[in-house]
Order: structure tokens, then sequence, then C-alpha cells
């Protein structure tokens, strides 16, 4: 019988899911599972949760940027707090559904490259001669890419994921989600790791 995949909630403004992004395909592949990558906007999220990001919160912000660069080490990828942040990744995201519909095997490269692009080399991902710039390695038109972001059907997919994810109880990012268990975080991983080896 054909197991579920690890649906993986994600916002390209989410340093924590960056990391989470570094990590999850090969946590996915020790266990058989496919990964289902669902970009989102945490700013429906954090309205429906009273939050805001992390770096905006008194105390929380100075310990977050610390905490991101030693979670960095931690998994051994490289990390430099961008500025601007957060941005607008609606733009980013429209791509990506796009490329998901089309079944294009290039949509997850698109999800390295963007994170890559804001999360290690500092470039503003919501502008959009950057996501060109991020496209072309991928052979990617920058017209096609504006023609993805103008798309109405391409909005209706990030709203409609927006709504899911509130559905669901996505509280944050990363939101993972495995046979109907929900964990919260990039911190989670080993617990989500655990449940796929023995179901605690």
């Amino acid at each position: 019988m054909p197991v579920s995949p690890i649906t993986l909630f994600f916002d390209f403004s989410s340093p924590y899911s960056y990391l989470a992004s570094t990590q999850i395909e090969a946590l996915a592949a020790r266990h058989d599972r496919g990964i289902e990558w669902v970009p989102i906007l945490l700013g429906p999220v954090f309205a429906a949760t009273g939050s805001r990001p992390l770096v905006q919160q008194p105390l929380k912000a100075e310990y977050s940027l610390r905490d991101l660069e030693r979670s960095a080490r931690y998994f051994g990828v490289p990390y430099h707090q961008p500025q601007p942040f957060p941005v607008a990744t609606q733009q980013a995201a429209r791509v990506l559904l796009a490329l998901q519909r089309a079944r294009s095997p290039l949509a997850v490269e698109w999800i390295h490259k963007v994170y890559e692009a804001y999360f290690v080399q500092g470039q503003d991902i919501s502008a959009m001669p950057i996501l060109h710039a991020v496209g072309a390695p991928l052979r990617l038109d920058a017209a096609q890419i504006d023609a993805w972001c103008a798309e109405p059907a391409v909005k209706d997919m990030l709203r409609t994921n927006v709504e899911r994810a509130l559905h669901v109880g996505v509280c944050g990012a990363p939101y993972f989600v495995v046979d109907d268990e929900p964990f919260w975080g990039v911190d989670r991983l080993p617990q989500l790791e655990r449940w796929l080896q023995a179901r605690f």
C-alpha cells in the first residue's frame, strides 16, 4: 500500500523553513517518503495567531538571530541574515506553483535556488529582476516568470494553499504533517523522524 508523503508548509521568507529545506529530502529518502512542498504566506498565519516575525518581537529578536546562525552551523549549511528581512514572497511562491502544476522537475530546484539567493547570497527575492536571475540557470524565461506571477489561476492556487494551511492548523513555518501528525519547527525534525520509525 502506498504511503503518504511528508507535507511541508513553508514560506520563502522563513529562515527556519530554509534550514528545513536543506534537511527534509535526506530524511524523507531514509524512510521511503515523498515530499509535498506547499508554499504559503506567513502574513495570514500571523494574523490568525496574533503573532509577528521573530525579528520584530522584543527579546526574541536578538535570540532568534543568534539561534539561526547556530542552527545553520549545526546543520552544516551556509547562512547569512538577509536585509531587508522579511520580504514579500508571493511572486517566488507563484513561480513554484506554476512549476508544480506543470509537474516540472525544476520545481524543487527553484525552491533551493530561491532560498540560496535570499539566505546565502542576501539578495532581495521580492524583486522581479532577482527572480529572473534565479531562474536563468534553470532556463526559465523572464517573460514566463512574469506571466506566471500575473496569472489569476496561479494567484488562486496560492490563496488556496494559505486557506489549506489555516484549516490544517499551521501556526508557523516550517510546519510538517506526516500521517496526520503535525510537527512545527525545524527543531522537530528529530521527532518527525522518530515518528516515522516507531510512531512514539
